[in-house]
């Protein structure tokens, strides 16, 4: 019989990505009301507590396996285990453990949740390491990531409950995406196929769209106005922690996440209108010095630091470079006049005093904007301009991610729907889910690896294309979801375009997630590291904001 987990307390023991899974969903005070008075990291060495139960929550790696069979294998550190995966195990580590801690043992279970839930519609797998993988031309493990970033779309999809039609962006250059859709479609019948109740579960109304980071290489390259995309362009923001100096000079931290109800409704607006709602809180603030909600007000102090510092970089450079950029990008002036000749709209940054990431940014989308330069030595040209000739991967590598430098897809226009000048970009992928939630996307382009039971059509007559008013996250649960996954990360324009399509909607909810998610400037270096030796000495930094 399994005993149960008694009202004394507990300690519960994580692995990195378990913490990091933890600190998204519960807070300590969630803990200690669970009876958990104690929280350990698996791979610390830490003091035995012989009279305490131990839960350990954590990935079904060998490396995880081993360090629990050494709590228990010469002295158990713990009176009982009661061990908790995050996805399957496989039979090999399984039967290590019964080898060495079957007595210890009350419960081993597999709890299916192997993806970060970053935001209320984001998820990512928490693996920067990933883009190498896949996309680096010395990769050996490339078959592999695919195999676990499929893995984790079935726990994503589980917890969601739902079984998907899968369809994949084809590409006369790319394999991934069709096979990733392979791989998550084989392993989602499977496991539903082993449901607990023996009842085989039939497919839900929902579609999982897999594309690749190569379709749309402009949007996570140009700066964004949006506030959420702006900040983590331009302010160094790791593990969404923003550092701050207050007024007295002291060094303050905040984290930037859902908990931060200001945050949630700022995140997505563009910065002059986050700057117009900030001047109303700096009014508040002043006027209720006294105000009894201690948390509200500092997180009001967060954004009006947060909001100065990115206008304050918005005046000194990106005001003049997004003109350029927005030009480039969508290939016409603020007045819709075509760009005959985009050189005459890179040459002003080019010889401005800008820093060189600025300027691969802007050599990037003039490339992106002839579909790709049309001789070798104007490339070249390009490069020694920026004075880039030992660093040339920022831009050669493009073609890693079969972006030819580079055919840019035919784009709806909706330089009438932004009423920013300098915010004229649409993300590629907003068109894409609004493609699929009113059921138009081309059966050629988006091959069906497997079709849902019916017709699908998230929308009914609403197209995702009116501006409705934005609802609240409850009044839109009827309808069905729309799941994107990008392989090589997403942007935060990119997460933006999910709620923007889920409240223009209201039936379907948009979900998005990737392996990671990219700032301009973290891609760049990623792109440039793909040429780079599997024996040279090389660690993509461990960008925990991924």
């Amino acid at each position: 019989p399994v005993e149960p987990l008694s009202s004394f307390s507990q300690i519960l023991i994580l692995d990195p990505f378990t913490t990091k899974l933890f600190s998204s969903c519960c807070k300590m005070s969630d803990l200690m009301s669970e009876k958990i008075t104690i929280v350990e990291d698996l791979y610390k060495s830490r003091e035995p507590v012989p009279e305490m139960k131990a839960i350990y929550l954590m990935t079904p790696t060998a490396k995880c396996v081993d360090a629990f069979i050494a709590d228990f294998k010469l002295k158990p550190k713990y009176k009982a285990a009661y061990v908790y995966f995050t996805d399957y195990c496989p039979d090999d580590l399984f039967n290590n453990m019964k080898l060495y801690c079957a007595k210890h043992i009350r419960v081993c279970k597999e709890i299916s949740i192997s993806f970060l839930p970053q935001e209320a519609q984001v998820f990512t797998c928490d693996n920067p390491g990933a883009f190498r993988s896949i996309y680096s031309p010395h990769s050996q493990d490339k078959r592999k990531t695919l195999e676990t970033l499929a893995d984790q779309l079935v726990t994503l999809c589980a917890t969601l409950d739902e079984y998907p039609g899968v369809r994949y962006k084809k590409d006369t250059n790319m394999e991934n995406a069709k096979c990733l859709a392979e791989l998550v479609d084989e392993k989602l019948s499977k496991y539903y196929e082993m449901d607990d109740s023996g009842k085989k579960k039939g497919k839900t109304q929902a579609q999982l769209l897999i594309l690749e980071r190569g379709f749309d290489p402009v949007s996570p390259i140009l700066h964004e106005l949006t506030y959420q995309a702006m900040a983590y362009d331009l302010i160094a923001i790791e593990s969404d922690t923003y550092k701050y100096k207050s007024k007295d000079g002291s060094e303050k931290e905040a984290l930037l996440n859902e908990e931060d109800m200001l945050w949630v409704k700022l995140r997505h607006m563009h910065i002059a209108e986050v700057s117009e709602q900030i001047r109303k809180l700096v009014k508040e603030i002043s006027a209720n010095k006294k105000e009894p909600d201690g948390k509200v007000q500092s997180s009001k102090t967060v954004h009006l630091n947060l909001t100065e510092d990115c206008m304050n970089y918005f005046q000194k450079n990106v005001e003049k470079l997004c003109k350029a950029e927005q030009d480039l990008a969508v290939g016409s002036d603020v007045d819709g006049v075509k760009v005959k000749d985009p050189m005459r709209t890179l040459l002003p940054v080019l010889l401005h005093p800008y820093s060189i990431h600025d300027k691969i940014r802007a050599v990037l989308l003039y490339i992106f904007s002839l579909s790709g330069t049309s001789l070798p030595e104007n490339l070249s040209k390009l490069i020694q301009h920026v004075k880039i000739e030992d660093e040339r991967e920022y831009i050669e590598n493009w073609k890693e991610l079969g972006v030819p430098i580079i055919s840019t897809p035919n784009r709806r226009d909706r330089s009438h729907e932004e009423k920013y000048n300098l915010s004229r970009w649409t993300p590629v992928i907003k068109d894409v889910m609004e493609d699929a939630v009113e059921n138009k996307l081309d059966t050629r382009e988006w091959p069906h690896q497997s079709e849902c039971p019916t017709a699908w059509n998230g929308s009914g007559a609403v197209s995702a294309r009116q501006k409705h008013k934005a609802s609240s996250q409850d009044d839109r649960r009827s309808g069905s979801r729309l799941i994107i996954f990008v392989i090589g990360g997403i942007s935060h324009s990119e997460m933006r375009c999910a709620y923007e399509v889920t409240q223009a909607v209201k039936s379907c909810e948009v979900i998005i997630g990737s392996s990671h998610i990219v700032t301009p400037t973290s891609l760049l270096e990623d792109i440039k590291a793909l040429s780079k030796g599997p024996m040279e000495t090389f660690t993509i930094d461990e960008r925990s904001n991924a």
